[in-house]
């Protein structure tokens, strides 16, 4: 598969993840999403936070969020910087 160059960066602040099998659910969901590059998307549990890079000609920062919140999580906030 070959690798094109993601355009955007995200940073999701969730309400705090309770358990580690949290953070896989989050990653698994996140890096399934298409346009997302899967090697980019990193969940930090002690913070809360959920960072990824993804091609906004496939994907967008709302569907992202709206990913996240189909699994049940709250996101209490997102940034999105281009790259």
């Amino acid at each position: 598969m070959e690798v094109t160059k993601m355009s955007k960066k995200i940073i999701m602040q969730l309400d705090e993840l309770t358990c580690p099998s949290c953070l896989t659910k989050i990653e698994t969901a996140v890096k399934n999403t298409p346009g997302v590059n899967g090697d980019s998307v990193k969940v930090l549990f002690n913070s809360g936070k959920v960072k990824a890079e993804f091609d906004d000609g496939q994907t967008s920062a709302e569907n992202l969020s709206s990913v996240v919140a189909g699994l049940g999580y709250e996101v209490e906030s997102t940034k999105v910087k281009d790259i």
